[in-house]
């Protein structure tokens, strides 16, 4: 039988656990994709309201490029790709990309 001392822990020692880093995406502006589609891309993947929706598919349009969201690196990462799939399949040439916060 196994001693209990072997299975205390040290209480005094801390653990020190850091945030995981968070990256920016952002939706790229472009002559080809269309308002209607942006705007679905920011509904479905980016599951923002209409009126959040409207409001970024502006900031793209006058800005060349706008935050869709704030999130872990793999997470950010699954909605590149999700926009670059969907854009694919609806034809159009509408990019996202990721930025460490």
């Amino acid at each position: 039988m196994a001693n209990q001392n072997e299975y205390d822990l040290e209480l005094d020692e801390e653990l020190e656990l850091e945030e995981p880093k968070k990256y920016k995406v952002f939706l790229l502006n472009d002559d080809y994709s269309t308002m209607d589609f942006v705007i679905d891309v920011l509904l479905k993947i980016f599951r923002k309201s209409l009126e959040e929706s409207e409001v970024i598919m502006l900031n793209i349009h006058n800005n060349g490029k706008e935050v869709c969201g704030v999130y872990t690196n793999e997470i950010a990462a699954t909605k590149v790709a999700q926009v670059k799939t969907i854009a694919r399949e609806k034809g159009f040439p509408l990019r996202a990309i990721m930025e460490e916060e």
